[in-house]
């Protein structure tokens, strides 16, 4: 792999680490946190747009509309920078499409079947955004808001705490939520996304990120050459709509098996019912325990 330097962990825990808040406008040196205008949401609010730096260059774009990684740019084994994550150069292009790219995903990622769930006896409705389903979290999910953002400077890097109530109700989910978000560009090349959420009454939550990943680069060619590997020996398969079916069925002597590194694309081309259904990799895989 080429960017073996950038490693990404997503945290769904607290923040302990010593905090301080320095924003900065207008700077360009390693370490500044730069904060611009990104364009205007639908409702006239202005989006921010954030570039974190670590002490070795590496670069991150961050917008506090729906918390958009916007760019990550890292280093290869020479050194030499390059954008690993698909992303728009303005706000109008998040506006105009709908992929998802580099966002906070929420209240709740992935599909709900038919749009319908019980919690506490009762029955809760929500908008069918990819019929038959609702999807990550309705018409108006965590990645079409406006988060407050803090900028902040860690002993481990330049980071940005994003924040955001979600009212009862929105979207047909119960209780008041408030989520935090955390992004640390830390100085041993990593982008850490730390999670935290509380709410006021029974309630479901499901919060994720949505990067698109392209080790290779901007411009230099699909990832079906990417080797992955996961510690995972079951996956669930999924129905024609990508609902679950329930069942968590081995890995082993399917395309599903990636607990040796192999190329994402060496049988996604395969008659697979469930390649078919997920028209590629569109699956959850059950994590091993660690051995010990």
């Amino acid at each position: 792999m080429g960017i073996a330097a950038a490693l990404v962990w997503l945290l769904l825990t607290g923040c302990d680490e010593e905090r301080t808040e320095r924003p900065r406008e207008g700077k360009t040196d390693v370490n500044a946190i730069v904060r611009t205008d990104f364009g205007k949401t639908p409702d006239g609010q202005t989006a921010q747009l954030f570039t974190l730096v670590n002490q070795n260059g590496m670069r991150m774009k961050l917008t506090d509309y729906g918390g958009i990684v916007v760019s990550l740019e890292v280093p290869d084994r020479n050194g030499t920078l390059a954008d690993v994550v698909l992303g728009y150069d303005r706000l109008d292009g998040y506006l105009e499409n709908n992929p998802y790219f580099g966002c906070l995903v929420g209240r709740y990622g992935n599909r709900i079947a038919r749009g319908r769930f019980t919690l506490a006896g009762k029955e809760y409705t929500l908008a069918i955004n990819n019929p038959p389903n609702a999807l990550h979290g309705g018409l108006k999910g965590f990645d079409k808001v406006l988060w407050t953002a803090r900028p902040m400077e860690t002993r481990d890097g330049p980071a940005v705490e994003l924040t955001y109530t979600s009212k009862d109700g929105e979207e047909g989910y119960p209780g008041n939520l408030k989520v935090t978000a955390v992004y640390t560009l830390t100085h041993r090349n990593e982008l850490k996304l730390e999670y935290a959420a509380t709410t006021d009454r029974e309630t479901v939550v499901n919060l994720t990120h949505h990067s698109y990943f392209n080790l290779k680069g901007a411009g230099e060619g699909d990832i079906l050459g990417h080797e992955m590997m996961l510690n995972a020996s079951r996956f669930t398969p999924v129905d024609a709509h990508l609902i679950p079916t329930g069942e968590l069925r081995p890995v082993k002597g399917t395309p599903f098996d990636f607990t040796r590194p192999t190329a994402i694309g060496a049988r996604i081309d395969r008659q697979d019912e469930q390649l078919i259904f997920g028209k590629g990799y569109d699956h959850n895989w059950v994590l091993d325990k660690k051995a010990g």
